[in-house]
């Protein structure tokens, strides 16, 4: 009887804790959420960062705070001095330059003429000396086997152990 008593309290108690979830799933669905969680998507590429536009300026600020600090610890150029360098100073580094595309590097006729006349003449001499040595083929072959440069002594060259005498 104890036991019956304890099962039908528990199913009140889950008959609550249900229409409890209910009124709560609900007030969710009011608001425009759903009972369920959303299921998340993971993409492959990630996703752009995004700045605000205030922090962007608190950035820019500090940013502008340290160059001020920066250019205050920097000696001043006296005027004439400055002149100069500007005057030397190229256009092309007074403004920030496109990339410039590379060009094709290419010999003057003159190079390309010493350059060929060096070669052959490199040629003539290996041809040269290549005919002034007896060629292989013209050479008989010898079956002679050519003897490594260290070999292991032989074995009559190395000393034995005196053997002892047994009385027969």
């Amino acid at each position: 009887m104890v036991s019956q008593s304890i099962i039908s309290a528990i199913d009140a108690e889950i008959a609550k804790l249900e229409q409890a979830r209910e009124l709560l799933a609900k007030d969710f669905n009011t608001y425009g959420v759903t009972a369920r969680k959303a299921v998340k998507k993971v993409s492959a590429e990630p996703t752009k960062r995004v700045i605000s536009p205030e922090a962007r300026k608190r950035i820019a600020d500090a940013q502008r705070k340290r160059w001020a600090a920066a250019k205050k610890q920097e000696p001043a150029a006296p005027p004439e001095a400055t002149k100069e360098a500007a005057k030397k100073a190229s256009p092309v580094k007074a403004k920030k330059a496109a990339p410039k595309k590379e060009v094709k590097r290419t010999m003057s006729p003159e190079a390309r003429k010493r350059i060929a006349d060096s070669q052959r003449k490199r040629w003539a001499a290996a041809k040269k000396l290549k005919s002034a040595t007896p060629s292989k083929k013209a050479a008989p072959k010898r079956a002679t086997r050519k003897a490594s440069p260290v070999k292991a002594a032989p074995a009559a060259a190395k000393p034995e152990a005196p053997k002892a005498e047994t009385p027969a």
